[in-house]
C-alpha cells in the first residue's frame, strides 16, 4: 500500500541539497543507516511513481519480487521515522516519458536534486544528463580496507602493544597494526600476515602475526 504519512520540507531554500530515491535504492535498504548516521542530505524525496512501481511488484505473482518490493516500501516508512530526515512524497509525473529512469532524471533536473540508486544503467544515464548520482555500492567499495585478512604486508614495529608480547606499527594512512610476538622487533621492518580487521569509532585496526624475520634494520 502507498504511504499515507509524509513530512514536508521545513527548509525551502533552493540551494539546500536533496536526494531522490529510486526503487533499487529503497529495496537495497542501506539508505536507512546512511540517513541515520547523517551521511546524506536531510531532504529526501520519494517519487510517487516509484511507490506505485513497488506497490505493483508487491501485489504481483513473483514471490521474490513481491518480498523485495514490500521490503522497499517498509524502508520508505522507516525513513519517515528518522528525526533528522525530512521526507516528502513527490507527486509529479511525466506522462510524456515511459521509462522510470527517464522520469527520475527529469525530476532530478527539475528540483535540482541528486539521485540515490544502486542501478548501474541509471547511474550511467544520469551522469550523461549531468545529474549527480549517489551509489552506495561505489561508497562501500571506496571504504573497503586496503588490506584484507590473509594478505601480507611490511610494517615497521615502533612500540610495544597492550597485549603480552605484542608490537605495534602503522601503515602510511595511519592504520594501526598490532603484531603478535613482535615486541623484540621494535625498530625493525618485518613482513606480517594480516589475521583480522577491526573497525572502531576512532579508526581501523589490523591484527597480524609475523615469522620474526626482520626485513630492514632501523638506521
Amino acid at each position: 500500500m502507498l504511504l499515507k504519512k509524509k513530512f514536508f520540507l521545513k527548509n525551502n531554500s533552493k540551494s539546500a541539497r536533496k536526494i531522490i530515491l529510486d526503487s533499487c535504492g529503497l529495496i537495497d535498504g542501506r539508505i536507512v543507516e546512511l540517513v541515520s548516521a547523517g551521511f546524506t542530505p536531510s531532504q529526501i524525496v520519494i517519487p510517487q511513481f516509484i511507490l506505485k512501481e513497488l506497490q505493483l511488484l508487491a501485489d504481483g505473482n513473483d514471490s521474490h519480487k513481491r518480498a523485495r518490493a514490500r521490503f522497499g516500501l517498509d524502508v520508505a516508512k522507516r525513513l519517515q521515522t528518522i528525526n533528522t530526515a525530512e521526507v516528502t512524497i513527490n507527486r509529479q509525473d511525466f506522462y510524456g516519458l515511459r521509462a522510470t529512469d527517464d522520469k527520475l532524471v527529469e525530476l532530478a533536473k527539475k528540483i535540482s536534486a541528486d539521485l540515490y540508486t544502486t542501478d548501474y544503467n541509471l547511474n550511467k544515464v544520469a551522469n550523461v544528463e549531468g545529474v549527480r548520482v549517489l551509489n552506495v555500492n561505489e561508497l562501500a567499495l571506496s571504504l573497503r580496507p586496503l588490506v584484507l585478512p590473509g594478505e601480507s604486508i611490511k610494517v615497521k614495529i615502533v612500540q610495544k602493544g597492550s597485549g603480552r608480547g605484542q608490537g605495534v606499527g602503522y601503515l602510511d594512512d595511519g592504520t594501526m597494526v598490532v603484531v603478535d610476538n613482535a615486541i623484540k622487533l621494535i625498530g625493525k621492518t618485518v613482513e606480517v600476515q594480516v589475521d583480522r580487521y577491526h573497525q572502531t569509532e576512532s579508526g581501523k585496526m589490523l591484527f597480524a602475526t609475523t615469522n620474526s624475520v626482520p626485513h630492514q634494520k632501523n638506521r
